[in-house]
């Protein structure tokens, strides 16, 4: 901004917040809940333009909100979130969260850049300047995450810095390959080294001790992968800030609210990281996590500084968190604290309402071609072997973890099988980016399928196809239907498509608007229900299996992966 503007804009605060002149828009009689000093007091907040100019005092505006009986917050931020995970685009997860009081979003498309690659990264970019909501990228530091998938594309530490310094850009996200880190990987260290000095964000899953000592060395700043309150203890004793995380699948408050208080605040925050649009309208976003931790016991004014001005300052945006002069508007009007009962949103200053949403500049759809792969038949699934002992990937409901089992399936003409009647699968991973061709090859257990199978091309974090199901012809024409809808998600109940929802945006995002996704997702997930499923998320848990840098056993399209000793082993 040139001089003569900025010094005009500050005159035009100077007097708003003297009372000289109008305010552009005043809150009245809000009962102002403080994060920094912990006191609520009623109080007139008036704002200029964009940004926070009185509070503690009586104010005139242009415009007024008459708030008497409300309470009034600092917006919410949302400090790890993958939006391809809502299954909608960036424009759409807007429209959804902000209303709910999530004002700013740290993202980090390492979703979508596994598909497409820089093309992927650009989109979002190039979504975010024209939100409503301030929606931050973080460079996707792991694509691919490992060298065990295969993954539609590359980003090396050449094409990041690139974008480093980018408006809308904070730093690396989160580096999941810990295991690089540790191993001192040449291409790990030099993405690590080419952003020396700048925001890194963590993920070290179950990492403890040296270990963690060594992972932090390397000014890796958060993570949001705790899931013990031991776990969170050491990572904040070492300084690094732990991000409290609900999700569709991953549920850590309940778990971690008690390291929220006054003192541990300004180290806590929360984050969302994978959470759809059916779970958003049934709970919420950040407010769902805000009530959450009030009710498992939690202070209640740590909990809003953890999510607002603990969470603005783990990431250096010192101009928003709290409600105060000079402060970003992001305000949230509250009809009761204890619930976070979200009333009305103020998102730098404009009143969020359906209008605000109209006319954002959003660029085109990408990756509609994402689906480079060609038909399957039942013979694909077959998997020779020369006994019935098999190592099963163990679901653990509601978490992203995976136990590492062993069991004896059906055995005939050199072939092991599914045995549904135990609870006991096939899954595989069906390359789909047109490089390889590879199908990895396994069983799982705790989907509850007596038959069917389950298909999806959100499969973290190389996004290649994954497939459970009884029956390999099922399993067949589950991947052969997403292959024709473009990705997405599909339901084989018997020779029928029982359900999908398409996903036709680099097999990752829906190009329908998030209302019309959300009922497409209760849909099939009423379908999965009745097909004897127990999972509350069981499309998202699928999605999960193919993820080797969560503990303990995972597959990808290269087979399966002991995460404990970073490698393949024999199925």
């Amino acid at each position: 901004m040139e001089r003569a503007a900025a010094k005009a804009i500050l005159k035009r605060r100077i007097d708003q917040a003297s009372g000289r002149s109008r305010a552009d828009l005043v809150i009245k009689n809000a009962r102002l809940l403080n994060v920094a000093t912990g006191t609520i007091e009623q109080t007139d907040i008036a704002i200029c333009g964009d940004t926070i100019v009185g509070t503690y005092d009586r104010y005139d505006g242009v415009v007024e909100i008459d708030a008497k009986g409300r309470f009034a917050v600092p917006g919410f931020i949302d400090t790890h979130v993958h939006c391809e995970s809502t299954c909608v685009t960036p424009a759409e997860f807007d429209r959804c969260v902000l209303p709910r009081g999530t004002t700013t979003a740290i993202c980090d498309p390492h979703e979508i850049c596994n598909v497409l690659g820089e093309q992927g990264l650009q989109y979002f970019l190039d979504s975010a300047g024209g939100l409503a909501m301030d929606l931050r990228v973080q460079l996707s530091s792991c694509v691919p995450a490992t060298h065990l998938e295969t993954a539609g594309a590359r980003l090396t530490a050449d094409d990041l810095v690139r974008h480093r310094h980018h408006p809308k850009v904070v730093g690396l996200a989160e580096f999941m390959n810990f295991p690089g880190v540790l191993h001192k990987d040449e291409e790990t260290l030099d993405k690590l080294a080419a952003f020396y000095g700048a925001h890194i964000d963590g993920h070290s899953p179950l990492v403890t001790g040296k270990d963690l000592n060594a992972y932090l060395s390397c000014g890796i700043r958060n993570c949001h992968e705790s899931t013990s309150v031991p776990e969170a203890r050491e990572k904040l004793a070492k300084g690094m800030q732990v991000l409290v995380r609900d999700g569709s699948v991953s549920k850590d408050v309940d778990e971690l609210a008690p390291i929220i208080d006054m003192v541990t605040s300004p180290f806590v925050a929360f984050c969302t990281d994978d959470r759809n649009p059916l779970d958003i309208a049934e709970e919420g976003h950040l407010d769902h996590l805000v009530r959450r931790a009030i009710a498992r016991g939690a202070d209640m004014v740590a909990v809003y500084r953890a999510a607002t001005w603990s969470a603005a300052r783990g990431f250096g945006l010192t101009d928003r968190g709290l409600v105060a002069p000079g402060y970003r508007a992001d305000i949230v009007l509250l009809d009761d604290l204890a619930t976070c009962a979200v009333s009305q949103v103020i998102s730098a200053g404009r009143v969020v309402t359906p209008d605000l949403f109209a006319d954002r500049p959003m660029p085109a759809p990408v990756g509609l071609d994402s689906m480079k792969r060609s038909p399957v038949t039942a013979a694909d699934f077959a998997i020779p072997a020369g006994g019935p002992g098999t190592p099963v990937i163990g679901v653990l409901p509601g978490k992203i973890l995976t136990s590492a089992l062993s069991a004896t399936v059906p055995f005939r003409a050199g072939l092991r099988h599914a045995d549904p009647a135990n609870d006991i699968l096939k899954v595989c991973v069906v390359e789909r980016h047109g490089k390889t061709r590879n199908i990895g090859k396994g069983f799982v257990r705790g989907f509850g399928l007596r038959e069917g199978a389950l298909a999806s091309s959100v499969g973290h974090d190389s996004h290649n196809i994954c497939v459970v199901g009884s029956d390999d012809a099922q399993m067949a024409l589950a991947v052969n239907r997403l292959l024709e809808i473009g990705g997405g998600f599909v339901a084989v109940r018997g020779d029928t498509v029982a359900g999908e929802v398409p996903l036709p945006l680099a097999g990752l995002m829906s190009l329908k608007d998030y209302v019309t996704v959300e009922h497409e997702l209760s849909a099939i997930r009423a379908v999965v229900r009745a097909m004897g499923c127990p999972l509350a998320e069981p499309f998202l848990q699928l999605a999960f299996l193919p993820l080797p840098v969560i503990p303990h056993l995972k597959i990808t399209d290269m087979g399966l992966v002991d995460v404990d000793r970073f490698e393949l082993v024999a199925a």
